[in-house]
């Protein structure tokens, strides 16, 4: 009896050994705290770009041409290797062209952006919704895979962000076997303990986003809970730290939260809490912001909990959207990112979060924009007179050198190279 229960024992032991081997021990990034990251679409295509997918992310309600187009910031690509022709026309009637992400040279290229700016590194995301579609999924794990191929290159920190929207009641499970999937096939979490995908309390990062939304999502806590449990404690996948991404009053449980305090009972299981303030503060309101800013912080140290704010650059997508105003939050030279960024920094945040690095459909790149983008039916959001087209990535590098105290805290904005 005595040598079963020991024989028992070890087996239970070599299972748990075994178990621990799904992800690597550690990472080249051993944690966020330190880190501006971004946040990483990776969502478009181009027709003839061998995706299937057509002009993806970049057509508007009636097709892709002038008049019909989705995006408010128009991508400078002079330095892709591949692109592709528009039906859109510059000022001097030259044709426009745009990237698709399903290259793998862009991949590359906007990770060497990262490691020339000093942007520490991207959270990838993957939309629940895509998942269910062949060739959308088809899309992800190519782009996820390049991804992670160039963060390896580039020595940038990556994270996979999985965003609800879209998602419905049940969906838990496609999710779960996603995961299972990128871990065992794209060896997401398994590539040695050089590895940058990104760490926080000594376990691979997942970022879960959409959780406490009140604009009617098909899914409840009870989804979300089934999904965190799986990725921190399934023996074989588990063992990760959360990060949250939750609504912008999620402690008062009001505005864009739910009412149910659950909500805040979920957030104390996660690692990690990142409010959502795009489209949320102007330029004026960054004082009410930073307050928010420090509230936050405060509930999470008493729960003992990281916090990550999410800073942005500007807001626009009129031409997603024609109802909504053109460059309805202005990026004001620099100015509204920078005292977001320094104002963070000052406020005693220990990581950040840029929305986005690519996301041209809401206007809120950081990556570098034409400064001739086509004429025409069309209007588009261009860096104003005297700033260059990098100065955001610039921007963003500096404020990660000063979040480490590499340099100096200084509130006024640095001015361009």
């Amino acid at each position: 009896m005595k040598r079963n229960k020991i024989l028992l024992i070890m087996l239970c032991f070599a299972y748990t050994a075994n178990a621990q081997l799904k992800h690597s021990t550690t990472s080249a990034f051993k944690s966020y705290k330190g880190l501006v990251m971004a946040g990483y679409q990776g969502w478009f295509n181009a027709l003839g770009d061998g995706g299937g997918r057509g002009w993806n992310h970049y057509a508007g309600a009636k097709g892709f041409a002038p008049g019909s187009i989705k995006i408010d910031v128009w991508p400078d690509v002079s330095e892709y290797k591949k692109t592709y022709k528009t039906a859109f026309q510059h000022e001097d009637g030259s044709p426009a062209y745009l990237f698709s992400s399903y290259d793998e040279s862009t991949v590359q290229l906007h990770f060497k952006w990262m490691e020339q700016y000093g942007i520490d590194g991207v959270f990838v995301q993957r939309f629940v919704s895509n998942l269910k579609n062949a060739k959308s999924l088809a899309h992800n794990n190519k782009v996820l895979r390049s991804a992670l191929d160039a963060a390896g290159k580039h020595k940038r920190a990556i994270s996979l962000m999985y965003d609800f929207s879209g998602m419905q009641e049940g969906d838990e499970d496609l999710v779960i076997n996603d995961f299972k999937h990128l871990v065992d096939s794209l060896r997401l979490t398994t590539r040695g303990n050089k590895q940058t995908y990104l760490y926080h309390n000594q376990k691979p990062l997942v970022a879960l986003w959409g959780i406490g939304f009140n604009d009617k999502r098909r899914y409840t806590l009870k989804t979300i809970t089934k999904i965190m449990d799986f990725l921190q404690h399934d023996p074989v996948y588990g063992g990760c730290s959360l990060l949250l991404g939750v609504p912008t009053q999620w402690r008062e449980l009001k505005g864009d939260a739910i009412a149910d305090p659950g909500l805040l009972e979920v957030c104390k299981k996660a690692d990690i809490i990142q409010p959502w303030f795009v489209g949320r503060f102007k330029e004026e309101n960054i004082p009410v912001m930073m307050e928010r800013i420090k509230a936050d912080m405060a509930w999470c140290k008493a729960n003992r909990l990281d916090f990550v704010p999410v800073i942005y650059p500007g807001f626009s997508w009129h031409n997603m959207k024609p109802s909504s105003p053109f460059d309805q939050i202005p990026r004001n030279r620099g100015q509204f990112f920078w005292k977001q960024l320094s104002g963070a920094i000052n406020s005693g945040v220990e990581m950040i979060y840029v929305a986005m690095f690519d996301e041209v459909d809401e206007g809120t790149a950081i990556f570098k924009a034409s400064k001739n983008p086509p004429v025409g039916e069309n209007s588009f959001v261009k860096f104003e007179e005297g700033i260059p087209n990098d100065y955001y990535l610039y921007l963003a590098g500096f404020a990660s050198k000063m979040l480490k105290k590499e340099i100096s805290f200084q509130n006024n904005i640095p001015l361009p190279k």
